[in-house]
C-alpha cells in the first residue's frame, strides 16, 4: 500500500490537520461535524454551534489552501520517490479486474464533509491499485506522457489562477503569452517564417488540448476553404489522403467533418519505405480521383507514426500538395519534440510546403498533460471555419483587428491557460537541457536496440529513428503464425509481472513489440532490467527451439 511519509509527518489535528476524521481544529476547519470553531472554519457547510449564526462553506480559503496544498505536494512528491525506491509496490500495468472499484466505494456522495486524510488514505488503498503508472521509470508502452517539476508547477499555477481565456479581453496575458511562447517554440523547431505570429504572412500558433483536436480543426479549415471555391453541394466529392499508419484520429476528424468514409484514402505502406507514405502512391491516387470527378483537398502526413515512429517524406509530399493545391498537414505529435535537436530537424525538412503542423509537448517536452501546439500558415482559414460571434462575447478594445481571440481557433469556447506551463518548462530548463534530455532517451533506446540485435532469438523489425524500438521474437523456420502467437504470449507474460509495461502493434501482418523510452525517471538500469525480464520470459520459447 502506498503511504507517503511526508503526508503523515504533518500533524492532523493541531492547527493544520483533522479532528475525529471530520475536519480541522484550532480555527482552521471543522470539529466533530458541529459548526464553527474559533470563528474560522466550517462544518458541513452550514452547521451551528451554541446558537451561532449559520456559517457558509468557504471553498477557497487561502490558509486552508496553504495547509492542504503542502500536504498534497508532499503526497505527490512521495509518490514519485516511491516509484523509484519501492517499485515492487507499484505494478507498472495495473493488475485489477474491470469493476474492481465499485465495491470499494459508497453508493452515493457523502452528506457531511470528510477529511483530507481519509480521502488520501482512499487514494492510497483504493485508487492506486487501479493506476497504470505512466510515470514509472519502467513504463515503455505507447508513447510517454512526460512530466516535470516545471510542468507540474505550471499546472498548479494554472489551476490557481483558473482563468478562462477564450477572448483577449477575458485574460489578455493568457492570449499574449500563448502567442509569444509558440513563436519561441517555432523558432526552436526552425519552422518557416509563415508559421510565426511575427511573420510576413497570416500564420500563427495555438495550443490545442491534444493532437486529435489539432487534426480536427485543420480538417474543418481545409474543408471550408475548398467548399468556398467549389460550392457546398460538392461535399460528397471531397477526398482526403493519409497512410495505413496515420493516427486513427484522422479518420475520426474526417467523419466529424462530414467526409464520407469511402472518400478517406489510407495508402498502403510496407517495409520498403520503413512504413512511410510512398509519394508515388499518393500522386497516383490523386490522379485517379481527379479523373473520376472527386475533389482532393487534404493530405495528412506524419513524422513519427504511432505504430513504429515512421516518417513520411515531407519534401515530395509537399511538392505534390503544392502541385494540386491540396492542404498538407504534418502530424508530428511524438517526434516533433525531437526536432528541437539540430540532428533530428532533418525529419521535418519540407515543412515549408505544409499548411499546418502540430506536436504534443506533453509527450516528450515535459509539459504535462495536455499541451498540443498547432501552427497554421493562414490563421483566417481556421478562424473562418470556427468563429462564433454572439452578442454576449462582443467587446470594444483599441486595435481590435490585431487582437487574437483563441475561441475561434478551436472547437470549445472555454480554454485553459496552457501556455503557462510551456513557458515555465522553456524558462526553468532552457532549450539546451531539453535537447540533451531527448538525446538521452534516444541513446537509451539505442542501448535497448543493441541488446535485441545481439540476441539471435530476437530481431529488430524497423529502422529506429527516435526513442522507439520495434522488435519481436524471430520466426522459426519461417512460421509467421507461430511467431505471432509467441510474441502475443511473451507480451502478456512480461506485462503480467507488473515490473515493466510494453505495448504492441501490427506491421505487414507481423505482431510486433514496441519499446518506447520517454518516462522522465527512466535510466540505463531500467532499460537493462527490462531486457532481462523480456529475455527471461522468452526463454521458454527459445529453449524449446533447441530440442
Amino acid at each position: 500500500m502506498f503511504k507517503p511519509q511526508h503526508m503523515y509527518d504533518r500533524e492532523f489535528g493541531t492547527g493544520n490537520g483533522y479532528s475525529n476524521g471530520n475536519g480541522y481544529t484550532n480555527g482552521n476547519g471543522h470539529t466533530n461535524g458541529n459548526g464553527n470553531y474559533n470563528g474560522n472554519g466550517h462544518v458541513n457547510g452550514n452547521g451551528k454551534a451554541n446558537g451561532a449564526k449559520v456559517v457558509k462553506m468557504k471553498p477557497m480559503d487561502s490558509e486552508l489552501l496553504r495547509e492542504q496544498g503542502h500536504i498534497m505536494v508532499d503526497f505527490i512528491a512521495d509518490y514519485y520517490k516511491n516509484l523509484q525506491d519501492s517499485p515492487q509496490d507499484f505494478p507498472v500495468l495495473s493488475q485489477v479486474q474491470p469493476g474492481y472499484l465499485r465495491d470499494m466505494l459508497p453508493d452515493s456522495a457523502p452528506e457531511r464533509p470528510e477529511s483530507l486524510k481519509e480521502l488520501l488514505d482512499d487514494v492510497s488503498k483504493k485508487i492506486m491499485p487501479g493506476i497504470t503508472h505512466w510515470q514509472s521509470p519502467s513504463y515503455f508502452a505507447y508513447y510517454a506522457s512526460s512530466t516535470s517539476v516545471a510542468g507540474f508547477l505550471g499546472e498548479m499555477l494554472n489551476a490557481g489562477l483558473s482563468v478562462v481565456g477564450f477572448t483577449w479581453l477575458t485574460s489578455p496575458a493568457a492570449t499574449e503569452l500563448e502567442i509569444i511562447v509558440l513563436d519561441w517554440l517555432a523558432k526552436l523547431l526552425q519552422l518557416p517564417d509563415h508559421f510565426l505570429s511575427t511573420g510576413k504572412g497570416n500564420g500563427g500558433g495555438v495550443i490545442q488540448g491534444t493532437g486529435c483536436e489539432a487534426v480536427l480543426v485543420v480538417v474543418l479549415a481545409a474543408r471550408d476553404r475548398i467548399l468556398k471555391k467549389v460550392g457546398k453541394t460538392l461535399l460528397p466529392q471531397l477526398v482526403v489522403y493519409g497512410s495505413d499508419q496515420t493516427h486513427s484520429s484522422f479518420r475520426k476528424a474526417c467523419l466529424i467533418g462530414g467526409i464520407h468514409e469511402e472518400n478517406i484514402r489510407l495508402l498502403k505502406t510496407d517495409s520498403s519505405t520503413n512504413y512511410g507514405m510512398p509519394p508515388e502512391s499518393l500522386e497516383e491516387a490523386i490522379s485517379h480521383d481527379l479523373a473520376k470527378g472527386f475533389i482532393p483537398f487534404f493530405i495528412c502526413a506524419t513524422v513519427g507514426t504511432t505504430s513504429s515512429a515512421a516518417v513520411d517524406p515531407l519534401v515530395p509530399l509537399g511538392n505534390i500538395a503544392k502541385k494540386y493545391g491540396i492542404w498538407l498537414h504534418v502530424d508530428a505529435a511524438y517526434a516533433g519534440n525531437a526536432c528541437i535537436c539540430p540532428e533530428y530537424r532533418k525529419f521535418i525538412d519540407g515543412i515549408e510546403n505544409a499548411d499546418s503542423f502540430n506536436m504534443n509537448a506533453h509527450k516528450w517536452l515535459f509539459a504535462n498533460q495536455t499541451c498540443s501546439p498547432l501552427w497554421v500558415k493562414d490563421r483566417y482559414s481556421l478562424i473562418d471555419a470556427l468563429k462564433t460571434n454572439p452578442e454576449y462575447l462582443e467587446f470594444k478594445v483599441s486595435k481590435k483587428d490585431t487582437v487574437v481571440n483563441y475561441k475561434d481557433w478551436q472547437i470549445s469556447l472555454s480554454r485553459r491557460f496552457r501556455s503557462l506551463k510551456l513557458w515555465m518548462v522553456l524558462r526553468l530548463y532552457g532549450s539546451e537541457n531539453l535537447r540533451n534530455f531527448i538525446r538521452d532517451h534516444v541513446n537509451l533506446a539505442k542501448h535497448f536496440e543493441d541488446y535485441v540485435a545481439q540476441d539471435p532469438s530476437f530481431e529488430v523489425v524497423t529502422t529506429r529513428y527516435f526513442s522507439l524500438v520495434c522488435f519481436r521474437l524471430a520466426p522459426v523456420d519461417g512460421d509467421e503464425d507461430q511467431c505471432n502467437e509467441r510474441n502475443r504470449e511473451l507480451l502478456a507474460a512480461v506485462n503480467s509481472t507488473g515490473k515493466i509495461f510494453i505495448s504492441h502493434t501490427a506491421l505487414s501482418g507481423k505482431f510486433v513489440l514496441r519499446f518506447a523510452v520517454g518516462a522522465p525517471l527512466t535510466e540505463e538500469k531500467h532499460v537493462t532490467e527490462a531486457w532481462q525480464i523480456i529475455q527471461k520470459h522468452a526463454s521458454k520459447f527459445t529453449r524449446n527451439d533447441h530440442y
